[in-house]
């Protein structure tokens, strides 16, 4: 499992917010410490042996497997675990460069992350998107131009399309209207679900109301809009407490709870575990 509190990094600064690498046909021997992202990052893995630890959750890696993980999210491998493949990285003042009409797609891969966080691949989408990645990270290891870094976010928009293309949860009805007021709202959530829980919120920031907004989480995610934000708070929080020496209290106000028993309350009720019960499974088992 990801170690202890204390042993957590912080993702270093990255040149023009953006990086990606290769790791070549000789599997590499991954780091085990767990690290919080500062970027968002995908990994294409071609071939490995071992496990990738994303928040609380564990993956078994092989190969043909893509990995969808979000800044602020908790990440690490297990001890031994080796891979090839590449891992691309970058910020939203990066992605910022990459033409609107690839938005949608950013929103729904990386909003709701924990619903997309592995997408395994058929040899086809495997071959396919790694061409993509090799074309941009020999343009990322070549020499400096004008506009190099608009060229690589052209390519980061055609790889973001074609992982929403092969990705089964989104092929269905990607281009509706009602698709389109569904991605809004996970971008919404994801921005705003530290200061904002209630669903009335974000409809209003929608023009909707908040019984069209629940019906329309259910129809498209089969998840009642009030449940997709309390999602969201979970995974911060369960980071929050796993990850950082932090008191309750004060993770509670940062969640812009009104008082640390709300928050208790509100997180045992989603977990059936108490704040503090969570945090000490981590830190007595040395996890």
């Amino acid at each position: 499992m990801i170690k202890s509190i204390t042993d957590v990094r912080q993702e270093k600064d990255l040149i023009d917010s953006f990086s990606v690498k290769y790791y070549g046909t000789d599997p590499f021997l991954a780091e085990p410490s767990p690290y919080r992202l500062t970027y968002h990052r995908i990994l294409l893995i071609s071939n490995a042996e071992g496990s990738l630890y994303i928040d609380d959750q564990a993956f078994h890696i092989n190969g043909n497997d893509l990995f969808l993980i979000a800044k602020g999210q908790m990440t690490g491998f297990n001890e031994g675990t080796k891979f090839s493949g590449f891992e691309l990285s970058f910020g939203d003042c990066f992605w910022e460069r990459s033409p609107s009409s690839a938005n949608n797609c950013k929103a729904v891969l990386f909003s709701n992350v924990a619903n997309n966080q592995k997408i395994s691949l058929s040899d086809k989408d495997y071959h396919e998107i790694a061409a993509l990645f090799n074309a941009l990270f020999h343009e990322f290891s070549g020499p400096g131009y004008v506009s190099k870094l608009d060229a690589m976010a052209a390519y980061l928009k055609i790889i973001m399309i074609k992982i929403a293309n092969v990705n089964a949860a989104l092929t269905k009805g990607t281009d509706s209207y009602e698709h389109k007021l569904y991605r809004d709202f996970l971008e919404l959530i994801g921005q705003n679900y530290q200061s904002s829980h209630e669903v009335g919120d974000y409809a209003a920031l929608m023009g909707i109301s908040s019984r069209k907004l629940t019906d329309l989480s259910k129809k498209c995610s089969g998840k009642g809009a009030k449940e997709l934000i309390n999602e969201l708070l979970i995974a911060e929080a369960k980071r929050a407490l796993q990850f950082s020496s932090r008191p309750v209290k004060e993770i509670a106000y940062q969640l812009n709870f009104s008082t640390p028993d709300q928050f208790s309350h509100f997180f045992k009720k989603n977990t059936e575990i108490s704040p503090q019960d969570y945090r000490l499974q981590f830190v007595n088992s040395g996890i």
